[in-house]
């Protein structure tokens, strides 16, 4: 009886720890999911290979809402990477919950509802930065210049898998 017991434990223990390991890291600072996707508040942020002012600017972002993915936290600092991949940290003053996504396919259609048979409201270009509204399952609905549709999701940057299921129904 005791095995049965022990192998019980055993295996109720290895299913919890699975279960914490699969669950979504949290910034230590925010207590907010890591990755997440954030938008430039700013102008013009200056990028720095550390979390503070004394670190050296890689560069300088110069794109108002540019989406941007959120992969660390340090104080008032935010590791943050775009859509090359290139990163470094920002200060949070910078960012903003307000989420955007960049449009990554040419000529996309903006459409009525999330059907690729429906009416098309507008085009969008490669590189425009909309809003974004929701998603559902495989489309996203945005804003962009004061229209408003819906897109596939594999034609934007700036939305996860979180994304994805949260407002599937």
């Amino acid at each position: 009886m005791r095995r049965i017991r022990t192998g019980v434990t055993a295996a109720v223990l290895a299913v919890a720890v699975a279960a914490c390991a699969a669950a979504q890291e949290r910034g230590p600072v925010t207590n907010l999911p890591i990755p997440r996707f954030v938008s430039l508040k700013a102008s013009e942020a200056n990028v720095r290979r550390g979390p503070s002012l004394s670190h050296r600017i890689d560069w300088v972002f110069k794109r108002r809402d540019m989406p941007l993915k959120i992969v660390g936290e340090y104080g008032h600092w935010r590791r943050i990477l775009d859509r090359d991949g290139m990163g470094g940290w920002v200060h949070y003053s910078l960012l903003s919950g307000v989420r955007t996504v960049l449009v990554e396919q040419d000529m996309v259609s903006l459409l009525m509802k999330p059907d690729p048979n429906a009416p098309v409201n507008a085009t969008l270009e490669a590189g425009v930065v909309a809003n974004l509204d929701e998603c559902r399952l495989d489309w996203c609905k945005v804003e962009a210049a004061g229209y408003r549709g819906w897109v596939p999701a594999k034609a934007v940057w700036g939305i996860d898998k979180v994304d994805m299921t949260a407002s599937a129904e």
